[in-house]
């Protein structure tokens, strides 16, 4: 697989002005509009490394936006990452110690034994995020891709996506091996609960079209949920929708056992396979092949490559929708 080094083609902002809050807990800001209506979080940096959600968050606190109804949340995760960034190493900078998205689970944030830069990140923001019924988190990828949402293994995050309109892909999957993202904690993973949260890959991590996706998907996601006006933000923030949403079920993750995982081509992310039994790389020099026809890769990458790490996920078009959201809200 290709190991090409993208550019850099944004500015990261200085976010520094931002660390005081009332909140109490720093880079965590939370505006309540005394009106009733949902906690809408927005949430950028649950890695270092990608800068389009904390652009958008820069943005909309300096702007100094404040909810219509219910509070909006604004915050920046993994700090302390994002300032260890070194253009010279652009993917060191993911995390600290351990993946901010791969620790939360109530066991593991209540276990005191356990300690690391992320965790205890982890455990200052829970208290806010407990109270969140809506949570949007900014993410992008390594290699370059068309984006995606990732709405979780439940149909109400699938709901959500559909509901939201962008981006034309949904993948749908159970998370990680190594540990539960934040868009799973306790609520947002519970058929039982209201409350619901999306994950939305802008595209390759330092690329300016992952802005314009950032802001579009924070746009809609705000108007969704009430928490603005449309005359809030710049009409430009707003893009055309797709005409369709497909609907990708991941079947199963293809997790690196050790150090000796290669691809059969420098995948990006999206190839289908119209064959079952399609080699697509090798694990241990053991070929590893597709279990079925039309077989989709999502998020292939090795360059954090590690045993235990999901290297690529096998998904399956479940079915596509007419996009049925309006650019008017």
């Amino acid at each position: 697989m290709s190991m090409e080094s993208y550019p850099i083609e944004v500015e990261f902002p200085d976010i520094s002005v931002h660390e005081q809050s009332s909140s109490g807990i720093s880079y965590v800001h939370t505006f309540d509009s005394g009106v009733p209506g949902p906690h809408v979080m927005i949430n950028a940096l649950t890695h270092g490394n990608e800068v389009c959600g904390a652009i958008v968050v820069d943005e909309l606190l300096r702007r100094a936006l404040r909810p219509r109804c219910g509070r909006l949340t604004l915050a920046f995760a993994n700090v302390a990452a994002y300032l260890s960034f070194d253009p010279a190493k652009p993917d060191a900078a993911r995390f600290v110690d351990q993946d901010f998205n791969r620790v939360w689970t109530t066991a593991v944030l209540d276990d005191a034994s356990r300690t690391s830069s992320e965790l205890a990140r982890a455990r200052a923001m829970r208290p806010v995020i407990d109270s969140v019924d809506a949570l949007l988190d900014l993410h992008s990828m390594h290699e370059k891709s068309k984006p995606l949402i990732v709405a979780g293994p439940l149909q109400k995050g699938i709901d959500l996506a559909i509901r939201l309109g962008t981006p034309a892909t949904v993948i749908c999957d159970e998370g990680h091996p190594e540990g539960r993202r934040m868009r799973d904690y306790e609520g947002f993973g519970d058929t039982a609960s209201t409350k619901n949260a999306l994950l939305i890959e802008c595209g390759q991590h330092w690329e300016k079209s992952a802005v314009a996706v950032a802001r579009d998907t924070t746009a809609r996601f705000l108007l969704l949920a009430g928490a603005i006006d449309k005359s809030d933000l710049p009409p430009a923030w707003l893009a055309p929708l797709p005409p369709v949403q497909h609907i990708v079920r991941v079947t199963e993750p293809v997790v690196a056992t050790s150090m000796d995982f290669r691809f059969a081509a420098p995948y990006t992310g999206l190839e289908i396979f119209s064959d079952a039994g399609a080699v697509i790389g090798w694990s241990n020099g053991e070929a590893v092949t597709t279990p079925y026809d039309n077989c989709m890769l999502v998020m292939p990458s090795l360059r954090q490559l590690r045993p235990g790490v999901t290297v690529v996920r096998l998904g399956k078009i479940e079915q596509t929708v007419a996009n049925t959201s309006t650019s008017d809200l």
